[in-house]
């Protein structure tokens, strides 16, 4: 794949390998992608430690399990990353009202 190819923006989910968050940032990558695929040039899981979660879009840090006391709800995440990439996009099936 050539660089060309390549576009923007890179999402990058910083995760603790010592507390075992590996499959939630794999699983919350995997969201994204699906949700995102046309807009989303990239999702970098980064390890870490000392219970570090924190999710950026390209430089904008918009989730920090520490600041924000704990996980985002997969809905409140693709909002958020909808908001910064995408704002036209509605993020699926979890952004329409319960019937």
């Amino acid at each position: 794949m050539s660089s060309s190819s390549i576009t923007t923006p890179r999402i990058a989910i910083h995760y603790c390998t010592g507390c075992r968050w590996m499959l939630r940032a794999a699983w919350m990558a995997q969201e994204l992608l699906t949700t995102f695929e046309k807009h989303i040039g990239e999702v970098a899981l980064i390890p870490g430690s000392g219970g570090v979660f924190r999710i950026w879009v390209n430089d904008e840090l918009i989730w920090d399990r520490k600041q924000m006391d704990g996980f985002p709800d997969i809905k409140e995440l693709k909002q958020r990353v909808r908001d910064r990439i995408a704002p036209e996009q509605s993020p699926g099936h979890s952004d329409k009202p319960a019937s």
